[in-house]
């Protein structure tokens, strides 16, 4: 299994090549050369499996001779090892065809702890392999931070930069990342949105001379291990069902939503995926208008969705143009120079085939809430709520079961939840203390020099 990259000038890679690489030294993101198949007879026996080992049968695909059997499975079962649900990943039906797929029984609460404990220990793995060190730069709107530092923090040869939008995420979103106490650890409040810190990592991977010498790689989803590792879950669900599900998909930047397209491409039988946004609606905008533009990021009530810019759907893009690098290549350059990108009906069709999107605002992401707990008793974040509300939109045409991802764990939303039911979700005992931990945090302006300053001052490679 090789793996390349998006915009066609970087050379084949090997899967752990593209575990510490992150991005594409073209500046597109990684690929496999083919989509591993899986068959229809394979697929159905997951549902008797361990999710461990539906995980293990489907990475091993990916990891080709980068891991052996069984430093793969080492991994995978450690990493799955302290998740509060044995099953990792619950199906919970909470109507007639409606079901919720619960993400968020990891150590941080958040659906990114599936993929990221996974990828912490591989990338710990092939680094003492390699007698390597890397400074991991990680831009995130929410939950990726807390994840990343869950997964990485501690470990010898890593430095890790976590950068969010100061004041645009939850209380519990921040404190879980400034109240970790590892030495290799290192918050950045930024004063900007997530959209401004994302391009800033990707300027950073762009200044080679930079990106070589402090050894910089990312585990955002632009990196594909995250990708491979999520689409378990959408293999897991519909082999439960027994049927090809409409998966609706909270997301923001599209990594989540594409890995469903990733199972799709691998043999998986999937009616349809429904992109759910909230006000940030550019993926709504493009799958519906035609039209990839981007404005300015709105602070709303799913702060992990408040974003702009997609970096994931360039991976789709890709792959809607017939994997056509030189397109693809033009396209991003466009996008980034003018903030707009008209996409061509073919691709627009393409697109079309396996995704739509619905768009909620932060009055029917309040009014999803209420209904929820009205009608199941059960509480859920607002990320949910976002999916939740597509899904009664898009209820009356689903032919087959609908699959609500379930993103995060009310008590990351505690203000939200207690304004849609009056209730406050309480705090689940991994986070018993996180009000009375000291932050460790360093505000910076929205300035490329002086977060690439402050990067270079604390890695280990400077």
């Amino acid at each position: 299994m090789r793996y390349i990259s998006t915009r066609g000038k970087a050379p084949p890679q090997s899967f752990e090549d593209v575990l510490l690489a992150g991005l594409a030294p073209d500046g597109g993101l990684f690929l496999p050369d083919a989509w591993p198949q899986i068959g229809a007879d394979e697929i159905a026996s997951f549902s008797g499996l361990p999710y461990a080992e539906v995980a293990f049968r489907i990475l091993s695909r990916f990891a080709g001779e980068s891991f052996s059997a069984s430093e793969l499975k080492a991994d995978i079962d450690a990493a799955y090892a302290a998740f509060d649900e044995p099953s990792i990943a619950p199906l919970v039906e909470i109507g007639p065809n409606l079901f919720l797929l619960e993400l968020f029984h990891g150590p941080t609460l958040a659906f990114k702890d599936i993929a990221m404990q996974v990828l912490g220990r591989l990338f710990a793995r092939a680094l003492a392999r390699r007698g390597a060190t890397a400074t991991v730069v990680a831009a995130t709107s929410g939950d990726t931070g807390s994840a990343a530092i869950a997964a990485l923090g501690g470990l010898p040869g890593i430095e890790l930069f976590v950068i969010h939008p100061k004041g645009r995420v939850s209380e519990v979103q921040r404190r879980q990342m400034t109240t970790d106490a590892h030495a290799n650890v290192h918050n950045i409040a930024l004063e900007g949105s997530f959209d401004d810190a994302q391009a800033i990592v990707k300027d950073l991977f762009a200044d080679t001379q930079f990106s070589h010498a402090v050894h910089l790689t990312a585990v955002n989803s632009i990196n594909f291990v995250r990708i491979a590792a999520q689409c378990v879950y959408y293999f897991t669900a519909a082999a439960q069902l027994r049927a090809a599900p409409v998966f609706v998909v909270p997301t923001g930047n599209f990594g989540d939503v594409f890995a469903g397209e990733a199972a799709m491409r691998m043999g998986l039988g999937i009616e349809k995926l429904v992109v759910a946004t909230n006000a940030n609606d550019i993926l709504a905008r493009v799958l519906n208008e035609g039209i990839y533009a981007s404005g300015a990021a709105q602070a709303t009530l799913s702060p992990s969705m408040d974003i702009q810019v997609a970096s994931n759907f360039e991976r789709a893009l890709f792959e809607a143009s017939g994997r056509d690098a030189v397109w693809t290549e033009k396209a991003m350059g466009e996008f980034s120079r003018t903030r707009s990108l008209k996409i061509p009906e073919p691709i627009l069709r393409d697109l079309r085939s396996r995704y739509e999107a619905q768009r909620s605002g932060d009055t029917e992401t309040l009014a999803a809430i209420s209904e929820t707990h009205a009608r199941t008793g059960r509480l859920v974040d607002p990320h949910t709520a976002v999916g939740l509300a597509a899904a009664a939109r898009i209820a009356s045409k689903a032919r087959g079961p609908i699959v609500v991802l379930s993103t995060a764990h009310p008590a990351k939303f505690p203000e939200s939840v207690a304004r849609a039911t009056g209730l406050t979700p309480p705090l689940p005992p991994r986070l018993k203390g996180l009000y009375e931990g000291v932050e460790r945090v360093t505000v910076l302006p929205h300035d490329g020099a002086q977060v690439r300053a402050f990067i270079e001052a604390r890695s280990a490679h400077s």
